[in-house]
């Protein structure tokens, strides 16, 4: 049951990139209508839980929400400069690395030479999925609509994202907060930090209350990893999470258009059994 509930980040979050590239807007709007989105479904979680809330949840969770708001705003950039079935693979592994490595060493959720083989097996593979997925082929004569804008400013967008991802679940996962409490003053440090990008560049136009159907995806994936987290560790549970990189992929290659050569597209079938696989044994791990 916990792998189960582990596994709907990946389809709640890997539907997030489709859901704002069919939406349309700038990053900051999607940044900003994603949190007042998610502020909303942590609103009703807090009305229907009601948990108890301290002040080091208020003061974790606000500063875990600027690291997001970072996070969530850099990777909207990433994604308009490599596109979305090349930004967000390359981002997905960046983050595996720094959060398994950092459930593994820094947490000691791995123990004993098994753990730390499967691990980094299951890691490896994750990691090369993502890769393969988002492998272009430069000898290919097919003209692609997915052509890369900037590379550079796309990967430095990707660094910061990983960054301020990492802050945001390592931060709660050394804090052992309760998720329930937790999720509410994130989802305000969330806002705040949106607000920030979005001053004086962003209005409130139609843009930005549509990109709230992301922040309702992000909060159901937010608070099954938090829950999940608990159970499984960090390196587990945000390793299963990121598996949606198979349905980001693949949705914007079929649904947003992004075209890929024959060669490509062996590539991301490749890289999306290796995914699986990598989720299979982080599954055998736990089991």
């Amino acid at each position: 049951m916990e792998i189960l509930v582990a596994l709907i980040p990946m389809f709640a979050w890997g539907s997030i990139g489709l859901v704002s590239g069919k939406i349309g807007g700038s990053a900051n709007q999607q940044t900003l209508g994603m949190t007042i989105g998610a502020l909303f479904f942590s609103t009703i979680i807090f009305f229907i839980v009601q948990p108890v809330i301290t002040i080091q949840m208020v003061v974790i969770g606000i500063l875990s929400g600027l690291f997001w708001s970072v996070g969530q705003n850099q990777q909207f950039h990433g994604m308009k400069y490599l596109g979305v079935s090349v930004g967000l693979p390359v981002s997905t592994g960046m983050q595996l690395i720094v959060n398994t490595i950092a459930g593994a060493v820094f947490f000691h959720e791995w123990k004993g030479s098994r753990d730390f083989l499967l691990g980094f097996i299951a890691l490896g593979l994750l990691v090369l999925g993502a890769y393969l997925t988002a492998r272009q082929d430069d000898d290919s004569g097919v003209k692609t609509s997915n052509t890369m804008l900037d590379f550079n400013k796309g990967l430095r967008a990707l660094i910061f994202s990983t960054i301020g991802y990492g802050a945001y679940t390592i931060i709660i996962n050394a804090a052992g907060l309760d998720p329930m409490g937790i999720i509410l003053p994130q989802s305000i440090g969330m806002l705040i930090g949106a607000s920030f990008f979005a001053f004086k560049k962003v209005k409130l136009d139609r843009y930005v209350w549509r990109n709230m159907s992301c922040g309702l995806l992000w909060g159901l994936g937010n608070i099954c990893m938090l829950l999940t987290m608990r159970q499984l560790g960090l390196a587990i549970s945000f390793s299963l999470s990121q598996m949606g990189i198979i349905i980001s992929t693949l949705g914007g290659i079929y649904i947003l258009g992004e075209t890929k050569s024959k060669k490509e597209m062996r590539y991301v079938v490749i890289g999306c059994l290796f995914v699986i696989l990598g989720g299979i044994l982080l599954g055998y791990m736990k089991a």
